[in-house]
């Protein structure tokens, strides 16, 4: 597996591995084939491991800690810090009940996330989204402080406009943007992507193969089972869904020219716009973990990557990407 690098010096594998959906999102976690994935990701050099608190809540980082044992030298792990979540008796609910940046959240959060991870620091610590209500400064500073201590290693922001990068990049060097970036989510190449490469911070796309659409893993509400958050989620409503597969389609047709997948597709496009980039698909399946790590090895060039671009138009997508609530912890600029 090739590295890369991002913002001051983390050299991670050039391919990541989200692990959000392993125990939170999508429903019908199963432990021991994560566990097994987990683990083969390690064998096959996918070592760049993304979760946060939040995330089951806080069950996948306890999946993680399982997981590795024994390999921690192994990996790189993100995790983030950012949200409110309600007490373990508002199960069945959604527990994220709001955005907590206090630096005394970071702090605590940070040394939870150490204990449940079965780490002695933190690779890479994310401030999951922006609290309105805690000047950037301050959330990064608290951050920054645990750098200092030898806890944390380097710092990272998800979701943010350009100038909110800037000033948390003033405070303590950012050496990665977390944020979604896909053939049909591409909200940041206009002003955030320019300003994170002007400051050296790498980009981190999140869900890029659209939440399983774009690898033709979703096709219909069908394919969304009772548990998964896609069902909120306003471009997996029947009518978006249907609208969108035109574009699927067309991939399929470009990715059989290239005899590659719809995924590998998807992830050789994001690879190709810049050395800077390190996506992080998500997945529970070793089948699927071997099929994106071979993206790895597609080139393209830069007709190829014009021709992809054209079959996608973003303005043509049908449907938001989040529903209210989610939106309104997200940056308007986004897209």
């Amino acid at each position: 597996m090739r590295t890369r690098r991002l913002g001051q010096g983390l050299e991670v594998s050039a391919i990541g591995l989200g692990c959000m959906g392993m125990s939170h999102a999508y429903g019908g976690q199963e432990e021991a084939k994560s566990i097994a994935t987990l683990r083969h990701a390690v064998e096959i050099g996918v070592t760049f491991l993304d979760t946060a608190e939040v995330y089951g809540p806080f069950e996948n980082e306890i999946l993680l800690g399982k997981a590795l044992a024994g390999l921690r030298d192994k990996v790189t792990i993100a995790t983030k810090f950012g949200f409110k979540i309600a007490p373990e008796a508002a199960a069945g609910v959604d527990r994220m009940i709001g955005l907590d940046g206090r630096p005394e959240n970071a702090r605590r959060v940070a040394e939870a996330s150490l204990t449940r991870l079965g780490a002695e620091v933190i690779d890479l610590f994310y401030l999951h989204r922006v609290d309105p209500d805690v000047p950037v400064e301050e959330s990064v500073g608290a951050m920054g402080d645990l750098v200092r201590e030898g806890k944390v290693r380097f710092l990272g922001l998800s979701e943010v406009d350009a100038a909110t990068l800037e000033r948390a990049h003033r405070e303590h060097p950012i050496a990665a943007l977390q944020s979604e970036w896909s053939l049909w989510t591409r909200g940041i190449e206009a002003e955030i992507l320019p300003k994170a490469r002007e400051l050296g911070v790498g980009v981190v796309p999140f869900s890029p193969l659209g939440r399983g659409f774009l690898a033709g893993s979703v096709t219909s509400t069908a394919d969304i089972g009772e548990g998964d958050f896609r069902r909120r989620l306003p471009r997996f409503q029947a009518e978006a869904m249907a609208a969108n597969a035109r574009f699927v389609a067309l991939l399929d047709e470009i990715a059989a020219a290239h005899a590659i997948t719809k995924a590998q597709l998807a992830l050789a496009w994001v690879l190709a716009k810049g050395e800077d980039v390190v996506p992080i698909p998500g997945t529970r399946r070793i089948e699927r973990l071997e099929e994106n790590a071979r993206a790895v090895e597609v080139r393209l060039s830069d007709a190829d990557v014009a021709a992809i671009e054209a079959a996608i138009p973003p303005e043509e997508v049908v449907g938001e990407r989040y529903g209210a609530q989610a939106a309104a912890w997200t940056p308007k600029k986004e897209g």
